[in-house]
């Protein structure tokens, strides 16, 4: 994180990053870092709470406290300066605390020769502190990478560098933290633990169980026998079986580096958590796997408020007594909790893809769950016959009247067989998702839409099980996406009922897009046209209803987009263009760079003077209205033609689009300068004036060429609002402000760039981190000053276009 800077800025960055609130500046000894209580919140003269060595690059820890023992030994410091709480040792990528008292013996040693170099690392007291510190710092060290582990290191900070404190308060684990920390076991323990990972799958242990077996532990004794793998000390049992006997036989395995990495990690974490947590953590068993996994098999715990929801909802449709009347079978059952709050157990079906999930259920049903154990079973959705159900329901199944009251109840899986960044030309598919056997049955009449796990499981359902009232949840793109066309030419269920809502309250789904849940009767064939769906917020507050339209082909912004391309006229700039729906809209933008993935793989098309300002109004109705979870799946649409005579409209749109854009002169020539070398007091000419001529209608285009029909000039009389004036004063005085300063700087007055763009001045006063990504403010005041002013007015320019991109037809309301 912090690789290629000096020792010295290194340690000033840690310093300001994660002790601000602490005196670093202190010398002690020769003592590389300190951190000290302020005075004002410390009662003794000095109150160290960490003295540190410091090493650029990256070091080994050991070796770096080590050589700190040294230093503060061979000074005796803590003879003259209360020691601190912590020793420790940081570099480019990680730090590392242990706790003073556990260090202190060392100092005391008989018979040591202290009077050695603490940085030579070849001598005999090096090695003889390095051996005796190892095991100590193995044991009881507490270490955090800056990138992996920021929060926890602050957390950390936080809670153990407090005047008068002494001895750590680990981090404690709950229900809403223990798969992030997972995810980090997975990186650090998982690797150390000498098994077979791929024998042991096949007996139906993850490594999710492994963790479970260190999680809910103390000393390293588990303690939950009903684990499927228990923790022992130093080993770990697993397929524990009874004998004839009645006794426990079982595997054991250990670990690869005597159990180091496994010490070290679990030093930071309080364990066990709360006995309150148990319960839910095991349930959720399901979620510790990978995260492509988990999308995989769908481990989207619905929450209680949808659920019970749902089942409202299928009560309106199917009446109060449906829960009697009907079958409901949840093919996609996870760990059952969709199936929470149904009364009549007799007629209820829960199968899942993972045998572990199957024991789950089982051990809810002894606690209490209303479910049969005979009516719980696996089954791989996506792969197994039918003859594979239990008899009872496989002779529901095969009864055409009978399957007239099954219900199949679900929240499939929500993984793509390849994701966004296909765009970004990853086109590797997700494991599972597109090798399935439905997936290859069905692929040829139903093309890009079959890539949905979810859309998978409703095909195989229609196709297979006609007939059967289906309730599921899913994304909306169902009814909207363009990938589904062919989908819905097949998929002629009747749409009976739906709402929708916000997906950050759904379980470990990523992003902010809408949910829906969908009743549908198979029975009934009718092609999906319109509805009005119900919305409700995070808190199952209705808000309202929205109207989702059947888009038709070829009738999307893109397809309106095309008849404007232009091959032959000198490039501007590439227009980024994604899909046209809003989830997109974060591809969209404009750039000069021609290295950029998405230019690379064609996304784009060429800005000319001759469809300029097309491409800006194709810009700025994509981004002048902001995505929201409510239309993150709308489709942006074919327009009418009102826009064609809308001079305001049309020079709005270029002006939203000259001040929001990725252009750099870094790629050439800069074409988008949108003021006078005069305007902003520029002190050398710009070597392109073409948009102050084009705005000045110096320079005509030849749309004409380009449109099926004759339209008006479109450079012709350019005619901004109000609103788009105040934009360009607001732009032209951060021009001005940027001219200014390099004008006030001789030495690089020479080499300054006069031809800079709005992205390069951003770039300029902000600069960038060591990721290279530009920073989100800059050092320089007025520059803060100009742009926030700059982005206000934008988006008072925003709302003016906004009611024409309804008017025009570019989205339905």
């Amino acid at each position: 994180m912090y690789e290629n800077i000096r020792e010295e800025e290194l340690k000033i960055r840690i310093s300001e990053t994660y002790f601000p609130e602490f005196d670093c500046a202190k010398i002690i000894g020769n003592i590389d870092f300190s951190v000290t209580i302020k005075k004002e919140f410390s009662f003794l003269e000095t109150e160290s709470v960490l003295w540190a060595e410091a090493k650029k690059g990256k070091a080994d820890i050991f070796n770096s406290i080590t050589q700190l023992i040294l230093t503060v030994g061979k000074a005796r410091t803590f003879e003259q300066t209360l020691p601190p709480a912590y020793l420790g040792a940081f570099d480019a990528e990680k730090i590392a605390f242990i706790p003073y008292n556990y260090i202190q013996e060392i100092f005391y040693l008989n018979d040591f020769n202290w009077n050695v170099a603490p940085s030579n690392y070849e001598t005999k007291e090096f090695k003889m502190v390095l051996e005796k510190a190892r095991a100590i710092i193995e044991t009881n060290s507490l270490q955090f990478f800056y990138e992996n582990d920021d929060q926890e290191l602050r957390e950390f900070i936080e809670n153990n560098f407090i005047s008068g404190k002494f001895g750590n308060q680990k981090i404690r684990i709950d229900k809403n933290n223990f798969i992030t920390i997972y995810n980090k076991w997975l990186n650090l323990v998982k690797p150390t633990i000498a098994v077979n990972w791929a024998l042991v799958k096949k007996i139906g242990i993850i490594d999710g169980d492994f963790y479970l077996a260190d999680l809910l532990s103390s000393e390293n004794e588990s303690l939950k026998d009903n684990l499927y793998v228990l923790l022992k000390k130093n080993h770990y049992e697993l397929d524990r079986k009874l004998d004839e006997l009645g006794l426990f036989n079982f595997q054991k395995t250990s670990f690869l580096d005597k159990q180091k990495a496994h010490q070290i990690f679990w030093n930071k974490y309080e364990r066990p958590p709360k006995t309150e947590y148990w319960d839910y953590i095991v349930e959720r068993r399901d979620l510790l796997v990978p995260q492509d996994v988990r999308e995989r098999k769908g481990s989207f715990f619905t929450p209680q408020i949808w659920v019970e929801l749902s089942q409202r909802y299928l009560a309106d449709v199917l009446g109060e007594n449906w829960q009697d009347e009907y079958y409901i079978w949840d093919c996609a059952a996870g760990t059952g909790n969709l199936l929470t709050g149904l009364t009549n157990k007799n007629r209820i079906w829960a199968s899942t893809l993972d045998r572990q999930d199957v024991d789950v259920m089982r051990d809810r049903i002894l606690n209490g769950a209303n479910l049969l154990e005979n009516h719980v079973f696996q089954f791989d959705f996506l792969n197994d016959s039918f003859d594979k159900l239990p008899n009872e329901l496989q002779e529901i199944v095969n009864d055409p009247e009978k399957r007239k009251k099954l219900v199949i109840y679900i929240n499939p899986p929500y993984a793509e067989a390849s994701a966004t960044d296909t765009i970004s030309g990853n086109k590797r598919h997700k494991s599972g998702v597109s090798t399935n056997k439905i997936y290859k049955q069905y692929f040829s009449i139903l093309g890009r839409g079959i890539n949905e796990i979810f859309a998978q499981f409703l095909i195989r359902i229609y196709m297979e099980l006609n007939g059967v009232i289906l309730a599921n949840f899913s994304k909306l793109k169902i009814l909207q996406s363009q990938n589904f066309s062919n989908f819905r030419q097949v998929f002629l269920a009747k749409l009976k009922k739906c709402f929708m809502a916000p997906s950050d309250t759904f379980d470990n789904v990523k992003g902010k897009f809408p949910i829906g849940f969908f009743i549908w009767d198979s029975s009934e064939k009718e092609k999906f046209s319109k509805i009005k769906i119900d919305i409700f917020d995070g808190i199952k507050k209705w808000i309202g209803k929205k109207n989702i339209v059947l888009v038709e082909k070829n009738k999307v912004i893109l397809n309106w987009m095309q008849q404007f391309y232009d091959k032959k006229g000198e490039r501007l700039a590439y227009m980024v263009r994604g899909a046209s729906d809003f989830q997109n809209n974060r591809i969209v933008f404009v750039t000069t760079n021609p290295s950029t993935i998405v230019v690379k793989h064609s996304q784009t098309h060429n800005i000319t003077k001759n469809n300029l300002i097309q491409n800006c109004i194709f810009f700025a109705v994509r981004k002048s209205i902001k995505a929201t979870w409510l239309n993150d799946r709308d489709q942006f649409l074919y327009p009418n033609k009102k826009w064609e005579k809308d001079k305001e409209f049309q020079s709005n749109c270029l002006a939203y689009t000259l001040f929001n854009n990725n252009i750099s002169s870094k790629y050439g020539v800069n074409h988008w300068i949108p003021f006078t070398e005069t305007e902003v007091d520029s002190m050398r000419k710009f070597d392109s004036n073409f948009m102050t001529d084009f705005i000045n209608g110096k320079i005509k285009d030849d749309s004409l060429s380009l449109l099926p029909k004759k339209t008006a000039n479109l450079t012709a009389n350019l005619e901004f609002s109000a609103e788009a004036k105040t934009v360009f004063d607001a732009g032209r005085n951060l021009w001005i402000h940027y001219h200014q300063t390099i004008k006030d700087m001789p030495i690089l007055g020479e080499i300054a760039n006069v031809n800079a763009s709005l992205y390069d001045i951003r770039e300029y006063f902000q600069g960038r981190n060591e990721k290279g990504r530009m920073n989100s403010s800059s050092a320089d005041e007025k520059y803060n000053e100009l742009m926030a002013i700059l982005r206000a007015k934008m988006q008072v320019l925003a709302n003016k276009i906004e009611p024409k991109i309804y008017e025009y037809g570019f989205l339905k309301g």
